[in-house]
C-alpha cells in the first residue's frame, strides 16, 4: 500500500473514530508494518495542520526468535521427552539433535525421563511419565496472543532468565483531528513562480509555511587536498617498511650538493639556465666541506677509486650557484655525507616526499614544480637484487603488482633501471619511477666504506598510477564528483619526473 493512500486511510479513520486513533492499532487494521504508518503521520504534520499527534511509550513483552520457535514447535525438554521411545534412547543419540543438550538437563530438571548409566550398551534415557504439559510453550503462545500481562512476575523472568522473552519499549502516536482537518489531501505549493503572479492565481492557492528556524546545508569546506592525502598514505607505507623521514626544509640548494656531490658534471645539459632556477640574491653559496669538496673535484677532473672521471677543468664557482633543488637527491646526498662522518658505519633506511623545482615551459605535460618521493637504503653488500625486491614490496604496498624494469642511465646511479605499470585505468604501461645503485664515484669521495652499496628509487607524487592507486575513493575525498579521466588527463598526471 502506498505512503499516499495509508495517509487518506488514516485521515476517514480519524473522521470516524471518536477522538483518536492509535497508530499500532491502525497499522494492525490495515496489516502494514507500523513505520509505515508513522511515516504517513510525518508525511500529513509536514503538509499543514491535517492531525495532531501525541507520541506515546508503552513496555511489552516480545518473544525472542528462541522463543518464537518454541511457541510453533515446543519447548526443548518437551520435544526431548517426545523423542524418547518406550524402550528408551541411547544418551549419545539424543545428544545429536539440536535440541538435545538443552532438552535434556531441563527434562532432567522435571523428573520426566531418568538416565541408566550401568545399561549395557552405554548410557540410556527412559521416560519416567505417561505424558507431560509442556507449560513452557502455553506461556510464550499466551504472550504470542498478547496476553502478557496475564502471566505471573515469576513466569516472566524465568522465560526472560532462558532468553525466551524480552522487554521492549514501543513508540506509538495517539492521532487526533487538527487545525485543518480534511480527508482530502492537498498539497501545498513551496514556491511563488512568476506565473502565479500574472495571472493572479496565488490568491487561492494555499502555500507551505517557510520554516525560517532551519539550518541551511553546510557547504563543504575542510577537506585534504587529494595529493596531502596520498602523501600520507605514502608516508605511512614508508614508515610501515622501518624508513626514516629525511629533512626536506631546504628548498634552496647549492650546485654542489644538488649535482657535483651526485658525480653529474658541470657541463651537464640538466645544469642549464633553461633546466634549473638559479637564484640571483644570494647568487652563491659558501661554507662547503673542504676536504669533501677537494675529494670530488678530484673525481670529476682526475678520477679516482677506479673511475677516470669527466677530464674537464671543475670550477669552484659553477659548485657555489644556488638554485631551487631538482630533486630531493639532494637531501638523500646530505644524509650520506653525513652518515659517512660517524666513527662507526650503521645500516640506514631513508625517505623523503617533498617539492622540486624545474624551469619548464608550463604545457599540458609539464608544471614548474612538483613532488618527489624518494627511498634510500644504505648498507653491506646491497646488490640489483636486492633494489628489485625492495621495490616489489613497496609497490606491493601501493596495489601496484604489474612491474616492468627497463635498463636506464643515470649520472649518478650504475646500473639504473626505469620502473613501469601497466595502468588498469589507462590501458597501458606507464612509467611511475626510476632507480638504481650509487655510483662508488658518488659514494666512496664522502667516505663511506668501500664494500656499503646504496640502492635508491624515486617517483613523482602526481604520476597518473599513484594518483589512480593513491586515491582511488576521491570522489569521498574532496566530497564532489569528480571525473576519473580528467584525472588521468591533467598536467599533474602527465609530469615527466
Amino acid at each position: 500500500m502506498a505512503d499516499t493512500g495509508v495517509a487518506e486511510t488514516l485521515l476517514r479513520r480519524i473522521e470516524t473514530a471518536e477522538g483518536g486513533v492509535d497508530s499500532l492499532e491502525v497499522a494492525a487494521g490495515l496489516g502494514v508494518d507500523h513505520q509505515v504508518v508513522v511515516g504517513a503521520v510525518k508525511s500529513l504534520q509536514a503538509l499543514g495542520d491535517y492531525i495532531s499527534a501525541e507520541q506515546r511509550s508503552s513496555r511489552r513483552w516480545e518473544l525472542s526468535g528462541e522463543g518464537a520457535e518454541i511457541a510453533e514447535h515446543g519447548s526443548h525438554e518437551a520435544r526431548v521427552f517426545s523423542s524418547v521411545p518406550l524402550g528408551g534412547l541411547a544418551q549419545s543419540e539424543l545428544m545429536k539433535l539440536s535440541f538435545g543438550k538443552i532438552g535434556f538437563s531441563k527434562a532432567m530438571s522435571n523428573k520426566w525421563i531418568r538416565l541408566d548409566k550401568t545399561h549395557e550398551g552405554g548410557p540410556r534415557i527412559f521416560r519416567t511419565v505417561e505424558s507431560v504439559q509442556d507449560q513452557v510453550r502455553e506461556k510464550l503462545l499466551l504472550v504470542q496472543r498478547g496476553g502478557d500481562s496475564q502471566l505471573e512476575e515469576k513466569d516472566r523472568n524465568e522465560l526472560k532468565k532462558r532468553k525466551l522473552l524480552s522487554e521492549v519499549t514501543v513508540k506509538s502516536y495517539w492521532i487526533t483531528r487538527g487545525g485543518s482537518f480534511s480527508t482530502t489531501i492537498t498539497k501545498p505549493e513551496t514556491e511563488l513562480t512568476p506565473e502565479m503572479i500574472a495571472t493572479g492565481s496565488w490568491k487561492e492557492k494555499k502555500f507551505k509555511p517557510y520554516n525560517f528556524e532551519a539550518m541551511g546545508v553546510a557547504p563543504d569546506c575542510g577537506h585534504l587536498h587529494p595529493l596531502m592525502k596520498v602523501r600520507t598514505q605514502f608516508r605511512q607505507i614508508f614508515l610501515e617498511m622501518g624508513f626514516s623521514e629525511m629533512p626536506t626544509n631546504n628548498f634552496i640548494e647549492s650546485s654542489f650538493w644538488n649535482f657535483d656531490s651526485l658525480f653529474q658534471p658541470q657541463q651537464h645539459p640538466a645544469r642549464d639556465a633553461h633546466d634549473t632556477f638559479f637564484l640571483s640574491d644570494p647568487a652563491l653559496a659558501h661554507g662547503f666541506p673542504q676536504d669533501y669538496l677537494e675529494r670530488v673535484k678530484k673525481v670529476h677532473s682526475e678520477g679516482g677509486f677506479g673511475s677516470q672521471g669527466y677530464k674537464y677543468d671543475w670550477k669552484i664557482e659553477e659548485a657555489q650557484k644556488n638554485i631551487l633543488r631538482t630533486h630531493t637527491t639532494a637531501v638523500s646526498a646530505r644524509m650520506l655525507y653525513k652518515l659517512a662522518q660517524q666513527e662507526k658505519f650503521t645500516p640506514v633506511k631513508y625517505f623523503s616526499i617533498d617539492r622540486v623545482f624545474r624551469n619548464e615551459t608550463l604545457d599540458a605535460t609539464h608544471l614548474a614544480e612538483f613532488h618527489q618521493i624518494e627511498g634510500v637504503v644504505a648498507d653491506y653488500g646491497l646488490t640489483l637484487g636486492d633494489l628489485i625486491g625492495i621495490l616489489h614490496q613497496f609497490f606491493t604496498k601501493l596495489g601496484i603488482t604489474k612491474l616492468r624494469f627497463k635498463p636506464a642511465y643515470n649520472p649518478y646511479t650504475e646500473p639504473s633501471m626505469e620502473v613501469f605499470s601497466y595502468h588498469e585505468g589507462l590501458q597501458k604501461w606507464v612509467e611511475v619511477g626510476n632507480s638504481g645503485v650509487f655510483r662508488p664515484e658518488m659514494l666512496l669521495p664522502m667516505g663511506l666504506p668501500a664494500d656499503v652499496s646504496v640502492i635508491a628509487w624515486g617517483l613523482s607524487l602526481e604520476r597518473p598510477t599513484m594518483i589512480k592507486y593513491g586515491i582511488n575513493n576521491i570522489r569521498e575525498l574532496v566530497g564532489h564528483k569528480v571525473n576519473l579521466q580528467m584525472v588521468y588527463d591533467s598536467p599533474m598526471c602527465r609530469l615527466e619526473s
